[in-house]
């Protein structure tokens, strides 16, 4: 009965999904490049300031919902290579677990970007537009 009464929203709910968490990632590259609220600004050229690039494009993107199979599946590999190389290191201990090493937001932007990726951009994009 619930899914019934949900479903007929199924596509504005996606498109906000989309959008807030493209929003969401592209202000962590704001951040980054540009000292936002945070002390953290990397030096230009470096993997983490190549991170940010990253982040502000293809968040901007995603919440557009222009390019957005290749921005998302761009912005989840990115994700998956900060969980694996800052976060969880490679470490079978204790830092396996995305609570313990912080990651949890790495991983679940991972996995996220991974499913917007493979479902496009949506009824409400401009990708749908441009088809």
């Amino acid at each position: 009965m619930l899914a019934r009464f949900l479903e007929p929203g199924t596509e504005i709910v996606y498109a906000l999904l989309r959008i807030v968490a493209g929003l969401m990632f592209s202000f962590h590259g704001i951040q980054k490049l540009f000292g936002v609220l945070t002390d953290f600004q990397p030096a230009i050229g470096t993997q983490a300031w190549f991170g940010a690039i990253i982040e502000l494009v293809a968040g901007f993107a995603i919440a557009a919902g222009a390019f957005t199979v290749w921005a998302a599946f761009l912005a989840s590999g990115t994700m998956a290579v900060a969980y694996t190389q800052f976060h969880w290191k490679l470490d079978f201990g204790a830092q396996f677990f995305p609570t313990v090493n912080k990651g949890e937001l790495a991983l679940l932007y991972s996995f996220l970007f991974l499913f917007i990726a493979c479902r496009g951009g949506g009824k409400w994009s401009f990708d749908r537009r441009r088809a």
